[in-house]
């Protein structure tokens, strides 16, 4: 009993077992957090990439080495062998900031691999160099195994964390990073210093575009989403201009194929054609629109990736998760100090050179060097002599006369005596005092300082770090809206099943797995479900389809009888929005209510019908005219307008019926480029049939419909509204050949829907200035700058004829950068300034 309590005591001793296992466990993750995973706040990086560049730089002789040399120097730092600093060196390299490469560095985009670390060489970069290095202010401590010196942490001038980005998973804790844009960071830098605000957004190297209203400064819980820019090259042809941060061009395209082969999109082929750009072509099936396809890319691919960003650092060997505006001020604040130290460290070493030329003025101005002459017993009482030959002269020094400062004296050659020009000293005296004197104006207003040192790094190095990648909101897809109808749905209307299953039953139609199905039942029930093998609706289903949420063209026209009292109503009703599954009831909702007669109107027609009565009723009239446009339309759950109290027979359709709604008003968003019926943008009209008319920036128009999937490029439209064939178009555009602008008036004559059609002078450099549909346009141009303006007004109706639409126009005017033009709208009156006409 004693020797098992014994036992027990030393297992659960923090030296037993478990106490082992306890320590070893906090110690391996403190190490993995510390030493591997996460980077440091100080100069963002990790520590396999700073013993990497303390290598580099060891070995820097402004040539190139080897990578398989670099690796191996680094090793004697590094704990974990070549493998992970092959690694590390390849990405730092592959970010093309801190080392200058030579060799296949590999691609980020394709995901090809570099060659091996013996093919490929690297040095380190002059913005490396500069920002990254200065011994003097370095902190060292020894390196794992003692026998070398490296750097706790190296100097970085810069926000280098945040301009590389990083990612690393530790135990218990992740970090992730997204790259910034190098110019964008060093401007904020300076706005940081003068105390403005900033704005940080990613910026990644394989371009693409950025949507980053959830980005909350780059601390957990935001997320940004990023795309591909998708051209429609033409119809039948999409292709793919970048790749998605984190997404390589296989990886890509193994999810486009993976999407057409489970039925969310249709296309024929798919072609990686990449070489300095990336371009993936894409081929479409065919009757398969290219907008649509575009979104369903967006929807069912990593055409679209959502990354959520958590910066995480290491500060006081601890992990600290901060914001993106947080590691700026602290790398902005640290590169301040630094500088400041650099300054201090100059300032000492300026005045140990004022102090030693002063005395080496006095030492041979006032030939003390003659002591050297004399015969002293020993060389001290030489050292001694000259030290009290300096006594008079004591005043003139900053600080007291070293041994070693006489010493250095001693050892000048005989020949810097009689070479020697005390007006060169004089001059070297000058120049230290006024450079002193800059470095103390420096120390006094550092942040100044601070600021031209940073505009100095984006004018030697910003050239060509523009941003890459678009900063945009991008609209919502409703994957249902873009999913291909690639499942057969199947009804058996007796037993009330609806299901993809069903496969002996009655077709319905086609759908995606991302649609919802409404049904209706001859008890006066309805139902909305997902789409699935096989589901119970209710018995005898007299219509189902595919449901639109937020549907208030669609009007269900009923007429039922009250189980209860025998009371036959009519209703006309919208379905905008239900719960899944759950079951309503449109009558009264009594036992044996039924439905009579029921119909779903896509555009609210509200027909005419005929009610036969039961002939053994008592009612006068037998049969009559049942007129549903006599009704409001109302909720889904209103019990209606009485039709008769008399049992009806049946009720039979006997007169199509108008439309009902007005037309469908729409709207253009220029932010997202889409049609909508959410008053979001420019109003358009209201839309029955008619069309849409687009004019774009490169001179040509565009008739097409109204599907409200349709895609445009906000930034090429000139002109976008409701289509009337009796408007007449005004258009100015440039005829870049002739430096001139033209004018011309014509209507549209062809009826091809999304086919653009080419209306000014074909040339390069030929655009669309200005256009406008008005009856009576009036064009306002000005020209010139400053006191020298000119202005013309032209009354364009009664100048230019209507013309056919390719016909080139007449000249307007020459061409000026300095011309602007805009449009005023007037009752139609006479030409009184025809003066630049012609």
């Amino acid at each position: 009993m004693a020797k098992e309590k014994k036992e027990n005591r030393i297992f659960e001793n923090e030296t037993g077992v478990q106490g082992q296992y306890k320590n070893w466990f906090l110690e391996y993750a403190s190490y993995v957090i510390l030493e591997r995973a996460v980077p440091a706040i100080e100069d963002g990086l990790k520590p396999v990439q700073r013993r990497i560049l303390h290598s580099m730089k060891e070995m820097d002789d402004g040539r190139f080495n080897k990578v398989a040399n670099i690796i191996g120097q680094s090793m004697q730092f590094h704990p974990h062998g070549d493998a992970s600093i092959g690694d590390a060196l390849v990405n730092l390299g592959q970010k093309d900031l801190l080392i200058d490469t030579q060799g296949n560095w590999g691609d980020v985009r394709t995901g090809d691999e570099a060659a091996a670390s013996r093919y490929i060489e690297a040095r380190l970069s002059k913005f490396a160099l500069e920002v990254a290095f200065n011994a003097k202010t370095t902190n060292w401590q020894l390196s794992y195994d003692g026998r070398k010196n490296e750097p706790v942490t190296l100097p970085m001038k810069f926000p280098l964390l945040l301009a590389q980005g990083a990612d690393g998973i530790a135990v218990g804790l992740s970090t992730k990073i997204l790259p910034h844009n190098f110019s964008e960071l060093i401007e904020a830098s300076i706005k940081c210093l003068k105390g403005r605000k900033y704005e940080l957004y990613p910026d990644f190297q394989t371009g693409g575009m950025i949507d980053v209203s959830n980005y909350n400064d780059g601390k957990r819980g935001g997320k940004v989403r990023v795309r591909s820019r998708i051209e429609e090259l033409d119809k039948k042809t999409l292709v793919i201009r970048d790749v998605p941060y984190g997404v390589t061009t296989s990886q890509l395209m193994e999810s486009i194929t993976k999407a057409n082969d489970q039925g969310k999109i249709k296309i024929r082929k798919v072609i990686d054609v990449t070489a300095s750009e990336v371009e993936i072509q894409i081929d479409l099936a065919a009757g398969i629109s290219p907008d649509i396809t575009i979104d369903a890319l967006y929807a069912f691919t990593d055409c679209e990736v959502s990354i959520s960003p958590n910066a995480c650092v290491i500060s006081e060997q601890r992990p600290v998760f901060l914001g993106v505006h947080e590691l700026l001020q602290v790398s902005t604040e640290n590169t301040k100090n630094l500088l400041g130290r650099e300054l201090e460290i100059k300032l000492a070493e300026l005045e140990d050179k004022w102090h030693y030329t002063s005395l080496e003025k006095i030492f041979f101005e006032e030939k003390i060097y003659k002591e050297l002459e004399q015969k002293h017993a020993t060389w001290d009482k030489v050292i001694e002599a000259i030290d009290k030959a300096f006594v008079p002269f004591k005043k003139k020094l900053k600080r007291p006369i070293e041994r070693e400062d006489i010493l250095k004296l001693t050892e000048k050659p005989v020949r810097r005596i009689y070479r020697l020009d005390i007006n060169e000293l004089n001059e070297q005296i000058k120049g230290i005092e006024a450079d002193i004197k800059q470095v103390k104006y420096d120390l006094e207003h550092l942040t100044d300082f601070a600021v031209a040192y940073f505009e100095t790094l984006l004018k030697k190095y910003g050239k060509g770090r523009e941003r890459k990648t678009e900063i945009r909101e991008f609209d919502t897809i409703q994957v249902k809206h873009v999913a291909i109808a690639n499942t057969k749905l199947y009804l058996n209307r007796a037993e009330g099943f609806i299901g993809t299953g069903l496969k002996k039953d009655e077709f319905l139609c086609d759908c995606s797995d991302y649609d919802d199905i409404i049904a209706f039942t001859k008890a006066g029930t309805m139902k909305v479900v997902k789409v699935a093998d096989k589901v119970f609706i209710g018995k005898d289903i007299i219509h189902a389809a595919v449901f639109q949420k937020n549907d208030e063209r669609t009007t269900y026209n009923m007429i039922y009888v009250d189980g209860a009292s025998g009371v036959s109503y009519a209703k006309r009703f919208n379905v905008t929005g239900v719960t899944r599954d759950k079951e309503y009831n449109l009558t009264k909702g009594s036992e044996k209510s039924k439905v009579h007669y029921f119909t779903p109107n896509l555009n609210g027609e509200a027909e005419v019908v005929k009610v036969v009565l039961s002939p053994n009723c008592s009612a006068r009239i037998k049969e009559f005219d049942f007129y549903f446009e006599e009704l409001e339309i109302k909720g889904r759950s209103s019990m209606g307008n009485q039709v008769t109290k008399y049992p009806i027979k049946t009720v039979k359709f006997k007169e199509a019926g108008r439309a009902t709604l007005a037309g469908r008003k729409l709207w253009f968003d220029d932010k997202f480029g889409r049609l909508n019926t959410e008053s979001k943008g420019q109003y358009l009209g209201s839309f029955e049939e008619e069309k849409v008319l687009v004019l774009y920036e490169d001179g040509s128009y565009e008739l097409t419909d109204t599907e409200l999937t349709q895609r445009f490029e906000p930034e090429k439209i000139i002109l976008i509204e409701k289509f009337d064939p009796e408007k007449v178009i005004t258009a100015v555009y440039l005829d870049n050949e002739k430096a001139q602008f033209n004018i011309k008036r014509f209507k549209i004559e062809t009826t091809t829907l999304k086919t653009q059609f080419l209306f000014i002078k074909e040339g390069k450099g030929n655009r669309l200035e200005t256009a406008t549909t008005d009856e009576n346009p009036i064009l306002t141009v000005h020209s010139g700058k400053g006191t020298q303006i000119r202005k013309a007004k032209f009354k364009v109706a009664s100048m230019v004829e209507v013309m056919g639409w390719k016909a080139v126009g007449a000249k307007l005017t020459d061409f000026n950068k300095s011309i602007e033009m805009e449009w005023e709208h007037r009752p139609k009156e006479e030409n009184t300034a025809p003066e630049l006409f012609g």
